[in-house]
């Protein structure tokens, strides 16, 4: 029965990426529905600049789908195309959204209390984001112990829940007129979880769901939801989510591509370049010591040691895939790494990171390395949000990307993100935006860029 659902659910969608857009990439016509489980500050950030942006009250800053370039064929050629234009994207007019959250605040009130965007500029898209209300939520405190809230589904189980929010997809898209839906999990950081035999098929999936069983977390039940559906789901946190081998099956099955996990943001995209470039230069490093202080909705939950976990499992991996010890064991051997998270309300979505970084250099001599990045959280995820909709909606039309599952080439946005079983993931910053550059320029069947260079020089 399962195998029915599967091939037949998401069939409408499908007869809706019939029409090419050259290259085995489907058409982007109509609108495109974007659904976001959590209307916290980093939701609302993001769809309220879309709206800015689209009303001409501001740029699309920090969006490489809207304001970045891509370089074809060789420097002497001087072509290099905006991505937007290189390849067929949904235009930010054709969007539309809808959400789940735990609160009932429609996305106007909701960006307030987050206080990331100022007034003036939240009432010039005040009409837009008082129309965007959220759906109930899947939630459960077990999770999230740091949170509450009322505008939570029931059901006599979590394959119940799972079939409401089926329920809100289909209804999403019958109402909103869209043509093509994309998911993006914008909620908070769950407890830590690890894969289970619950999670090894859909059979075992399903069953687990029907018990209720603690090891189906809120965030799975929207991803099942979203893939049997045949709709695209980008994982924003570090929790399990699509990581799991049911969601991998279900993802090629119903040819609803995914990736994730755990928008790239502030701390760890600067650790994502400093490395590379120890690493280039053959300096040894011996410690690197990360702390966080951050007041948001965000902060609060990862003041939980469970949810806080999950984010340092996240954040700790980065070093280790990137230096490589085990090739380099005399320089990169022996770092001691820590992360900390610290809960400071008064700084609210202004997080502050700080790093100490004790690095070795030529006849084993000691140097320092101190950043201390004063970002803001939301602000530098929103664009990621939509990079990731739009490629995402553009993988779901391409015939080569779709039926692929894992997304890898979309690392570029991620702390950890997510690769095929057997694989290390890439986390140098410059490798990851090579290769989704490259997936680009392959999709449209111009050449790979390498940078040998040396056909200037014949």
């Amino acid at each position: 029965m399962a195998q029915k659902i599967i091939r037949g659910d998401h069939s409408r969608m499908a007869k809706k990426l019939k029409n090419t857009a050259g290259n085995g990439i489907g058409a982007a016509k109509g609108k495109l529905g974007i659904m976001i489980p959590g209307m916290g500050a980093v939701a609302t950030t993001f769809v309220a600049g879309v709206e800015a942006v689209r009303k001409g009250h501001a740029k699309p800053i920090g969006s490489m789908t809207q304001m970045g370039t891509v370089r074809l064929g060789k420097r002497t050629e001087g072509r290099a195309p905006k991505v937007k234009e290189f390849v067929p994207l949904a235009g930010l007019n054709d969007l539309v959204f809808t959400g789940w959250d735990i609160f009932e605040d429609d996305m106007y009130t909701a960006a307030s209390k987050a206080g990331v965007l100022d007034k003036e500029l939240l009432d010039k898209v005040k009409p837009f984001l008082k129309s965007v209300k959220p759906r109930k939520a899947v939630f459960d405190r077990h999770y999230v112990k740091k949170l509450d809230g009322h505008h939570v589904k029931s059901g006599k189980s979590k394959m119940d829940l799972a079939e409401q929010v089926r329920a809100d997809i289909r209804d999403f898209h019958k109402t909103s007129g869209a043509d093509r839906l994309v998911m993006i999990w914008c909620g908070s950081t769950e407890i830590f979880m690890q894969q289970t035999a619950a999670h090894a098929s859909l059979d075992s999936f399903e069953k687990a769901l029907q018990k209720s069983s603690p090891e189906i977390a809120p965030s799975m039940i929207y991803a099942y939801a979203a893939l049997m559906e045949g709709v695209p789901f980008a994982n924003g946190a570090p929790n399990l989510t699509v990581d799991i081998p049911v969601m991998h099956e279900l993802s090629r099955r119903n040819e609803a591509p995914i990736c994730g996990k755990d928008f790239k943001t502030g701390q760890t995209l600067l650790k994502t370049v400093l490395a590379p470039t120890f690493k280039a230069r053959m300096l040894g490093v011996s410690g690197w010591y990360s702390t966080n202080i951050l007041g948001n909705r965000d902060g609060e939950v990862l003041d939980d040691p469970e949810s806080f976990k999950t984010k340092e499992e996240s954040k700790l991996s980065v070093l280790e895939h990137i230096l490589q010890p085990e090739l380099y064991p005399e320089l990169y051997g022996n770092i001691f790494h820590k992360v900390r998270i610290n809960y400071y309300p008064p700084r609210g979505d202004n997080k502050e990171g700080w790093d100490n970084i004790d690095i070795f250099g030529w006849l084993n001599y000691p140097m320092q390395i101190k950043v201390d990045f004063l970002c803001r959280d939301s602000i530098l995820a929103a664009p990621i949000v939509l990079d990731l909709v739009l490629f995402l909606d553009l993988a779901h039309r391409s015939a080569e990307l779709r039926d692929i599952g894992i997304q890898e080439w979309l690392s570029f946005y991620f702390k950890s993100p997510m690769t095929a079983p057997g694989l290390y993931p890439e986390h140098d910053l410059f490798i990851q935006s090579m290769k989704l550059k490259n997936t680009l320029r392959h999709l449209r069947g111009e050449e790979m860029i390498t940078h040998l260079g040396l056909e200037y020089y014949d």
